[in-house]
């Protein structure tokens, strides 16, 4: 996941799980909220829910108030990034100086990770289980003057991306899924559409599937019906496993993404 700012360098060091190093960020470092000025974040489908439901807004009100839509790079599929404030820092919405961050328990992600980079979306099918991790280093950042050491299984763990990397595997093997079909082979636009829908509006693709002939299309057992009916993170799960057979079970490439069922409900 993405979270640089203008002046950020990646360092040339591939970590694992078991690479060692020493950091800490608290409001006692002269950096404090630095590095959250400036800054480009990728939005995961799990942040999202996580984040509006802090905010008590519907999907839709959040992507309409704070991301900002992209299309990732090398895969045509339609992203969301945290949209920042237009001030002369470009500062995140959800920071404050003296403070930090207000939704620090359901931050997104990539802040989770921050030192660390994972280049996760850049694997290829196949890619070993070691892990592929890197350091952000920021000029300003003096968090690794500090003495707590860390190995990256203990950083992650201790910062909550476990659970969200869990959630988000289906997600991540979708985009590098198709990152690996050759520039020539696009995807429809009803399914770009259908790949925003389950990804990132989470509310409106529940309407989806209960208010649209969704059920009668698709053999769902009853347990899964009220399962995803009441558990938007179990509902993610579902949409993103309908998802890849939908977008990848057809041999012919070329056909990718020919046929969806229903449009989604209308505005």
């Amino acid at each position: 996941m993405d979270q640089l700012d203008k002046t950020a360098c990646i360092s040339p060091v591939r970590l694992g799980f078991n690479s060692q190093f020493k950091f800490k960020c608290h409001p006692g470092v002269p950096c404090f909220t630095q590095c959250c000025r400036g800054i480009n974040i990728i939005l995961t489908p799990y942040d999202i829910i996580q984040m509006k439901n802090r905010l008590g807004l519907s999907s839709r009100e959040f992507l309409a108030i704070y991301t900002e839509p992209q299309i990732l790079e090398k895969t045509d599929l339609p992203m969301v990034t945290l949209k920042l404030l237009d001030d002369e820092r470009e500062s995140c919405p959800f920071v404050k100086d003296e403070t930090g961050c207000i939704i620090y328990e359901d931050r997104p992600t990539s802040c989770r990770y921050y030192p660390l980079g994972t280049a996760t979306l850049q694997h290829k099918e196949g890619a070993d289980d070691e892990g592929f991790f890197f350091f952000v280093n920021e000029p300003h950042c003096k968090g690794f003057e500090e003495d707590t050491e860390w190995t990256v299984a203990e950083w992650r763990q201790d910062q909550g991306v476990d659970l969200r990397d869990e959630v988000n595997s289906q997600w991540t093997d979708l985009v590098v899924r198709k990152r690996s079909f050759p520039a020539s082979i696009k995807l429809t636009e009803k399914a770009k559409q259908m790949f925003f829908l389950v990804s990132y509006d989470i509310d409106k693709f529940r309407e989806f599937v209960f208010e649209s002939s969704f059920l009668k299309r698709f053999d769902v057992d009853d347990a899964t019906v009220e399962k995803i009916r009441n558990d938007e993170v179990e509902l993610l799960k579902f949409g993103l496993e309908w998802l890849q057979g939908v977008l990848f079970k057809q041999t012919d490439p070329e056909q990718q993404a020919g046929t969806l069922p229903d449009q989604p409900p209308s505005e």
